[in-house]
């Protein structure tokens, strides 16, 4: 394992499609940099439609109150 700018790194194995892999190293394109960066988009995504799903209920809710209710403190509101 390599620490990174405080960030710990582990060696890995991954299967990449031949092709799209000789282009890249062609374009000098740092594989583990660009994996990296998808990976950790892709696991910000997923965290927040899993964060949406569970709460669900809740923003719907929420949601049907601020629609018959209003905005809390709405009517001393100046814009």
């Amino acid at each position: 394992m390599a620490i990174t700018h405080g960030v710990t790194k582990k060696a890995t194995n991954i299967t990449l499609s031949a092709d799209v892999l000789a282009e890249a190293k062609a374009l000098n394109i740092n594989i583990s940099q660009a994996c990296d960066r998808y990976l950790r988009d892709l696991v910000r995504s997923e965290r927040e439609k899993r964060w949406r799903e569970e709460h669900a209920e809740f923003i719907a809710a929420y949601n049907q109150a601020l629609e018959q209710d209003g905005l809390p403190l709405d009517e001393w509101r100046s814009f």
